[in-house]
């Protein structure tokens, strides 16, 4: 399975007004597991920024005069991300940029180049409702630190949100096996399942049981004493 974590950083708020892309990040994962295999382009907006947006982001008129415009780069994303689902934090914002940068040289929609797109901050609402879900709250609640995050970056925001989906979505692996490129959606004989008597057992050791418990012991507290597992425990 191939996933691509993309965040941008933009010269404002509103792409119907004439606000650019100013910056692309996107990290790679395959299997879950981060390759490496990183895209990532600053982008010359041709027009300035707002000044909240610079404060934001410090990446001046000047810095950007000289890196290559979107049109020059457009065909390099669309093959990066070709077929992977796109996971983005507040996912309509930064497609709804890439749309409008698309639409300017006659390419369709950003989404139709990817199997899909996952938005976190949806997904961390239904997990946290009621609670701060933005990039840097999440980072505090699964232990990720992002204490090196002085202004924002669209790679270095990438990365961090490659590590909290994986905390996020970490009991989501499946005993299943893909059988690569000759796989189909829908196609029953995509996936080869691991028969139950041949997965083999390896039973945690003490420091692992230790962890265990730490981590249960967090999530008892978010859920003020409501843990699933703490309850199933006790019948």
């Amino acid at each position: 399975m191939r996933q691509i974590v993309l965040d941008t950083e933009t010269t404002g708020l509103n792409p119907r007004s004439g606000d650019r892309i100013i910056e692309i990040g996107c990290v790679e994962l395959i299997n879950r597991q981060l390759t490496g295999n990183n895209f990532h382009f600053y982008v010359n907006p041709e027009r300035d920024s707002e000044e909240g947006a610079l404060a934001v982001h410090g990446l001046t008129t000047e810095f950007l005069s000289d890196k290559p415009k979107f049109a020059e780069i457009a065909d390099e994303l669309r093959d990066y991300v070709k077929g992977a689902e796109i996971i983005i934090h507040n996912a309509p914002f930064d497609v709804g940029f890439l749309d409008a940068e698309f639409g300017r040289l006659g390419l369709t929609d950003f989404a139709k180049h990817a199997l899909k797109i996952t938005d976190t901050l949806v997904l961390a609402k239904e997990m946290h409702p009621g609670k701060r879900n933005s990039l840097d709250s999440l980072c505090e609640r699964y232990g990720v630190s992002n204490a090196h995050r002085a202004l924002h970056g669209a790679l270095l925001d990438a990365e961090l949100l490659a590590e909290v989906y994986l905390a996020m979505t970490r009991g989501q692996n499946s005993l299943t096996m893909d059988l690569g490129e000759n796989s189909r959606a829908g196609d029953s004989d995509a996936v080869l399942a691991i028969p139950v008597a041949e997965v083999i057992v390896l039973h945690a050791s003490g420091e692992e049981l230790a962890e265990h418990e730490n981590l249960l012991d967090g999530i008892d507290k978010e859920a003020k004493g409501a843990c699933v597992w703490r309850a199933l425990a006790a019948n």
